[in-house]
């Protein structure tokens, strides 16, 4: 009889361990699979999820992490886009950077920032929620690569605090792919983090079930022609690091798609190729594109609509021809009449966001190559600062990163009429 009872109990014990276990997620093909089964999600971009254990007030941080969590849960989002860490620190290229760092100084880490990250990941795992953490950034707001120019004696320091011309900022990040120095900067940071152990799980990030992919940047671009040989041979000598430390995730790059590669399909398609990339990115930014003037209006809105689900197809073409799936990891649109206050309309944003979720939504029916949404970006209970258009170190973080209007493209937790949408397509 007591045989028998302890091995019921081990039965069961094994039982829920099985039920509460979190695999990982997978590439077969155009799809992603958990368990062997399809992975479609509609996720938010979340790029501070990392930050807020380590606010001034920590417990406060902590507890708008958690709260926000089980709202982006009880949506239905179980997939979140995330930033490792920035680097360096004071203002970059005109605007103040993302604070705290995770190496605020050439070769010196702050331990604390994993430690956030830690916490972020722990509770995601409790929820079955899944991580795309980005290594680095193209642009300014977060250090990026003109912070590692910056410190490899490519860009003085006078010239990376001012704002820089277009110009000026595609001719200094272009140098990155071609600074070994430089590259040899990210690699230490690579590994860094690699080695790093959760204080939560004792897991190295090459074992934590709660992480999907990493990708290589946010939205790495060659940024001039000539730099493009170095573009390509970086994507390629960089997903292989990352793939021999860790067996367990996937790898992605972080691209625009076409709009990244200076309009080029056949560099975009040569990249995602290679064979340590796992799946394609894409984002879309209609503002930013100039694919209506000033604001979205009733009138104007079709137009971009229209263009949106163009510039989907190309690449789901391209996806499929590859066969790898498809994530548009960002897309954003302002709150109506280009206000940034909370209380203004969503409504040609919620128009907007339905027509990409209804591409998604279709591909899921076609066990298709639209795999993922990251919508850009949810900024839960966080709220603009009156009379104060931009974000100042101290302020609570939000979806729109320093360089950008606080509540220009945000998804707050009580914007009602998008969650309703958002919701409808999670049944």
């Amino acid at each position: 009889m007591i045989k028998n009872t302890t091995l019921l109990i081990a039965i069961l014990f094994s039982s829920f361990f099985a039920s509460a276990q979190q695999f990982f997620v997978q590439q077969k093909g155009r799809q992603f699979q958990i368990n062997g089964k399809p992975y479609y999600y509609i996720g938010t971009n979340y790029w501070y999820g990392g930050l807020l254990a380590l606010q001034r007030d920590p417990l406060r941080g902590k507890q708008r992490l958690v709260k926000e969590l089980d709202f982006l849960k009880a949506q239905g989002i179980n997939n979140l886009r995330v930033l490792v860490g920035s680097e360096g620190k004071g203002k970059i290229n005109g605007v103040d950077r993302v604070e705290p760092s995770l190496q605020p100084e050439h070769g010196v880490f702050n331990e604390a920032l994993l430690k956030g990250l830690d916490f972020l990941l722990m509770e995601m795992s409790k929820r079955k929620m899944y991580a795309v953490l980005f290594l680095s950034n193209n642009w300014e707001w977060s250090g990026g690569f003109l912070q590692y120019l910056n410190w490899n004696g490519q860009l003085d320091n006078e010239t990376l605090k001012r704002k820089l011309t277009w110009d000026e900022q595609r001719d200094y990040t272009s140098k990155f792919y071609n600074c070994e120095s430089c590259k040899a900067d990210y690699n230490k940071q690579l590994n860094y983090i690699f080695k790093h152990k959760s204080i939560y799980s004792g897991k190295t990030y090459a074992s934590e079930n709660a992480i999907m992919a990493w990708e290589l940047a946010n939205e790495p671009r060659a940024m001039r022609a000539a730099t493009v040989p170095a573009y390509k041979a970086w994507i390629d000598n960089t997903s292989a690091l990352i793939k021999s430390m860790d067996k367990n995730h996937l790898v992605t790059i972080g691209s625009e798609g076409i709009m990244g590669t200076e309009e080029n399909a056949e560099l975009f398609t040569q990249i995602h190729q290679l064979k340590n990339i796992d799946y394609l990115t894409i984002h879309i930014w209609p503002k930013n594109w100039s694919w209506f003037k000033e604001t979205p209006t009733s009138e104007n809105l079709q137009q971009v609509i229209d263009k949106t689900s163009e510039y989907i197809k190309m690449h789901e073409a391209i996806a499929k021809a590859l066969n790898k799936p498809m994530v548009i990891e960002e897309f954003g649109l302002p709150r109506d009449g280009h206000s940034f206050a909370i209380s203004s309309s969503t409504a040609l944003r919620d128009a907007y966001y339905k027509s990409i979720f209804n591409a998604w939504k279709e591909s899921k029916k076609q066990n298709g190559a639209i795999a993922g949404c990251n919508f850009w970006a949810f900024g839960g209970s966080s709220r603009p600062v009156k009379n104060q258009v931009f974000w100042k170190n101290g302020d609570d973080f939000s979806g729109d990163p320093p360089q950008e209007e606080q509540g220009l493209n945000t998804v707050f937790d009580s914007d009602a009429s998008t969650w309703k949408i958002i919701k409808s397509f999670l049944k």
